[in-house]
């Protein structure tokens, strides 16, 4: 069973959405997004990087930069930019992406479940990320970031968002990046009823995309607990929005190198052409089979059958035959996570960014068949973890259209 809740969500006033929701904080560096909050004194961005109104000597984990995204944050609670719902809520949110839809359920979702691991994750996180978001939310007395959860599908969920969705939505708007983002408030007893009876019946559910907002979250509410001595119900849950897994977009996320290890390009073909089958010219990917771009030209690359654990759910994920095959042994990458000589493109930019990079002065670029929702989850019933990215979901929700209060603020 998972657990999720209605709540009193912090949300833009009327008329107000287009102008505070902003892209997450993780997809844009500093200069990024000072740009694109420039002249916009609502953006969310204000919250969630408030090191862009400090002085770029300031260092983004520098405790003013978490003061002032509180700042941020009551400023547009006091000028009611961002209000409060009177009674808890569930919400439905609806991205649209080249006339395609995906519908999530905004809630709270448990601590306790995320703890025991009926809330499923399939990444390792980064200590400094974790730190960086305890902090965040401990000066925010907030939640800001949306975890990204998927279920599957349920047909009382199925039938209640589609009664929901029926209507005329609170928010309705298309964002600079052409998606279009939809709210509607379900604030019906008997709905709301509906919907957190299905995810209790469901069994676990999994985070797709957001695993230190989530680690963070459950740091901060076991300290809550230690000081209190009690489970508030607030500061026991963490802002989530959980989708149908067969809604869902995943994207490839490719791989660009700095150097081919002392080889010449000819020389490195020749490595990779012991380890897998090599063909001139590019076909779009396929599960075990890759696009290389190596000096000015594309090439096929298909994994051979008997190479990798084809009954292992992550040895035999695209992502980590490349890795095992041909970027540890062949480019000396032991650790992607932290080796600066890979770099990490989403399929969203297209294959121009990858020729681009290597016109730039890089060596080699690999374009990936994208991870399936269906290996993700099955990755996490095992209790395994993903290598590091694996999966690029579009469209990326926006932040600002929801702010989980975990104290009176």
């Amino acid at each position: 069973m998972a657990r999720i809740y209605p709540f009193r969500a912090y949300r833009p006033a009327a008329g107000q959405a287009s102008q505070v929701a902003s892209v997450p904080y993780d997809v844009v560096n500093r200069q990024e997004a000072r740009t694109l909050a420039e002249g916009n004194p609502h953006s969310f961005l204000h919250v969630t990087k408030p090191e862009i109104d400090l002085p770029d000597t300031v260092s983004a984990y520098d405790d003013s930069v978490y003061q002032q995204g509180r700042t941020a944050l009551q400023r547009l609670i006091a000028d009611n930019i961002l209000v409060q719902d009177e009674t808890p809520c569930l919400y439905a949110y609806a991205l649209t992406m080249h006339g395609r839809t995906q519908t999530g359920i905004v809630c709270s979702a448990s601590v306790a479940d995320y703890d025991t691991n009926t809330i499923k994750k399939h990444e390792y996180t980064r200590p400094q990320k974790e730190d960086d978001r305890v902090k965040n939310i401990e000066a925010l007395s907030a939640q800001s970031g949306t975890v990204f959860l998927a279920h599957r599908q349920h047909p009382d969920l199925q039938s209640t968002i589609a009664a929901v969705t029926a209507n005329t939505p609170e928010v309705d708007f298309v964002s600079e990046d052409a998606i279009q983002h939809q709210l509607w408030v379900i604030a019906d007893d008997a709905q709301i009823k509906t919907i957190v009876g299905a995810f209790d019946s469901l069994g676990p559910i999994y985070i797709a995309d957001g695993h230190h907002r989530s680690a963070a979250a459950s740091r901060v509410a076991a300290d809550h607990r230690a000081a209190s001595g009690e489970d508030h119900p607030e500061s026991q849950s963490f802002l989530a929005v959980s989708f149908p897994e067969d809604e869902l977009l995943i994207m490839g996320y490719h791989r660009v190198i700095q150097d081919l290890m002392g080889r010449s390009p000819s020389e490195f073909l020749a490595a990779v052409g012991e380890v897998m089958d090599i063909s001139l010219g590019k076909e779009e990917p396929t599960p075990k089979c890759f696009n290389m771009f190596l000096d000015g030209v594309w090439y096929t690359l298909t994994a051979r059958s008997d190479s990798y654990a084809a009954d292992h759910p992550v040895e035999s994920l695209d992502v980590s035959i490349l890795q095992s095959q041909v970027l540890e042994p062949l480019l000396g990458i032991t650790d992607p996570r932290r080796d600066t000589r890979i770099d990490f493109i989403g399929g969203i930019r297209g294959d121009d960014a990858l020729t681009a990079r290597v016109s730039n002065g890089w060596a080699v670029a690999f374009k990936l068949h994208p991870t399936a929702i269906g290996e993700l989850l099955a990755i996490a019933d095992a209790e395994e973890v993903m290598p590091p990215k694996s999966t690029w979901f579009e469209p990326k929700l926006r932040d600002g259209l929801f702010v989980h209060a975990i104290e009176e603020m």
